[in-house]
């Protein structure tokens, strides 16, 4: 039993540590900016910037920019993307934007239109140097 408490426990991880969720049938209007994971399952006209996890559920809109550590995208973003770690575009998602992240997983059947930028930790700059000084 402590072994499937510890499992659930993983797996919903995202769920445990949401703090802020924006309803299905709200419309939020303005800049939105969390120091935690944010949930959004209605629409926001304008930017959001988080310092954790943004998810955006397959009912979701984002018209804006969007800036955090790592993106699950489901809904529609009008807008670009900047994510320091990964960006999940799953199935029902669609991107109208540019997207630069760290890495990036596209599911097939997800729409993006724009351009993509991948970026490194901080060793990329070092990383031409590394050769050349040789």
């Amino acid at each position: 039993m402590l072994g499937k408490s510890k499992n659930t426990a993983y797996s919903d991880d995202a769920h445990a540590k949401v703090g802020t969720i924006i309803g299905k049938e709200t419309t939020f209007e303005g800049d939105l900016s969390s120091m935690e994971a944010v949930k959004i399952d209605g629409v926001i006209n304008g930017n959001c910037t988080c310092e954790s996890k943004l998810i955006l559920s397959p009912d979701g809109r984002v018209k804006g920019n969007i800036s955090a550590q790592s993106v699950i995208i489901s809904g529609q973003v009008d807008g670009d993307i900047t994510v320091q770690g990964k960006l999940e575009l799953l199935s029902t998602g669609k991107i109208a934007g540019n997207i630069t992240a760290g890495s990036l997983v596209i599911d097939e059947g997800a729409c993006f239109d724009g351009r993509c930028t991948m970026t490194a930790s901080t060793t990329s700059s070092s990383y031409g140097k590394d050769e050349s000084d040789d």
